[in-house]
């Protein structure tokens, strides 16, 4: 499913990544470079099979273990409210 940040929620680029700001909350949350790639290919309206996909073709990791990572990193940022 697609990912869409609140709008709450305020996004920078950085040279190692990307930082979420919840304006709401006033918490900030630091992406590593294969977490932004993650939320890039969601926000973009991939679904998390193309997530996965762009995780394994970048930085050459299993595929169980990708879809792990998305997975959990999608329910991180929907249980802290940042998306949904």
């Amino acid at each position: 499913m697609p990912l869409r940040f609140g709008d709450n929620v305020s996004t920078a680029q950085t040279d190692y990544g990307t930082v979420l700001l919840d304006e709401q909350a006033g918490a900030y949350w630091e992406l590593n470079p294969s977490a932004t790639l993650v939320v890039r290919a969601l926000l973009d309206g991939g679904e998390e099979t193309d997530a996965v996909a762009a995780l394994v073709r970048e930085f050459d990791i299993d595929e169980a273990q990708a879809l792990h990572d998305v997975e959990a990193l999608v329910r991180q940022l929907r249980d802290s409210g940042l998306a949904s």
